[in-house]
């Protein structure tokens, strides 16, 4: 087992978790500026993809800035040859670790037979993360994953990735069925470190955390290496400092923090991602203040950032 980096962090440690369209460069960035996690995670991307004419659009989803370091790219798929190819490609590019996605409940996804569908074939499993492993030759390689598909079958599930010894496995403590809800089962992050005891292998716990020092209590009743937040982190990128807390920011900070996004998206996505992306933070920056609803709904309108800037820097003149 490589452990690489790892090895090197202090428990527990915190990690931004992989989110669909939204752990982008400048996402990431944000958090780079205002408070930063012990490891990043990219979106995922599709290891199918990377080994495809369409490695040159993909490449541009796994940009990122040495300031992000340790980061670890997130790869799906189910066609082993792939990973394995897609393992070398990632290895080139200065990542510090690859994760392997087993745990997306997106039909898109699972019509491919990838993310939590996984779950259901033991078998294509291991051969994945072999195949990985072998492909990313002394990076590290980790997985992200559901207590099961339909029902908790986390025993099993877990003794079958253990027995691939990859150096973490995160888990979300929920089953595919249940998608993101009912609460988290944190009862299950702390069978699963129980289970992995004996291996060398990190168990991350993942699901409904909503601050820094949520994550610290978690982490010490499951006994948890490490600890994973994602949607919580939209529109709070100052979650993993521990300086600060989302009720202490004034209403001032939080826009000049959406200004400051906007100007990171411009910076890095202007012409890779459209404009409409940019309008899913809005509702997680912009809340707990008196115009903060009204703000939100004029921004929806806005067809362009110069527009956008424009709405903010009024608002900015009144505070």
């Amino acid at each position: 087992m490589s452990q690489g980096f790892w090895l090197k962090l202090k428990k527990p440690f915190f990690i931004l978790a992989p989110m669909h369209d939204i752990t982008d460069i400048a996402f990431r960035q944000m958090f780079v500026n205002y408070g930063k996690p012990d490891v990043f995670y990219t979106e995922f991307v599709s290891a199918d993809g990377l080994c495809s004419i369409g490695k040159k659009k993909l490449l541009q989803c796994l940009a990122f800035k040495k300031n992000e370091k340790p980061i670890v790219a997130q790869l799906f798929g189910s066609n082993p040859d792939n990973f394995f190819k897609a393992a070398k490609i990632i290895k080139t590019l200065g990542f510090d670790g690859i994760d392997i996605n087993m745990g997306c409940p997106d039909k898109k996804i699972e019509k491919q037979g990838a993310g939590a569908i996984l779950i259901k074939n033991f078998k294509l499993a291991r051969e994945i993360i072999r195949a990985t492993k072998n492909g990313a030759d002394q990076l590290p390689v980790s997985i992200k994953t559901r207590v099961g598909y339909e029902k908790n079958i986390l025993t099993t599930w877990l003794n079958e990735l253990l027995a691939e010894e990859p150096v973490a496995i995160a888990i979300h403590a929920r089953t595919k069925k249940e998608l993101f809800s009912p609460p988290a089962h944190w009862e299950a992050v702390k069978e699963a470190v129980e289970i992995a005891k004996k291996s060398k292998t990190l168990i991350i716990g993942n699901g409904d955390i909503t601050s820094f020092e949520e994550g610290k209590i978690k982490a010490k009743e499951t006994g948890a290496d490490g600890i994973m937040i994602g949607r919580a982190t939209i529109g709070n990128p100052w979650i993993f400092n521990s300086k600060k807390n989302i009720q202490s920011i004034s209403p001032k900070e939080k826009i000049m923090a959406v200004k400051k996004h906007i100007l990171l998206f411009n910076q890095h996505l202007q012409g890779i991602k459209k404009f409409v992306t940019l309008k899913k933070y809005f509702k997680g920056y912009l809340n707990g203040f008196p115009e903060a609803k009204i703000i939100r709904m004029k921004l929806m309108e806005t067809n362009d950032l110069k527009e956008i800037e424009k709405i903010l820097q009024i608002y900015l003149s009144k505070l």
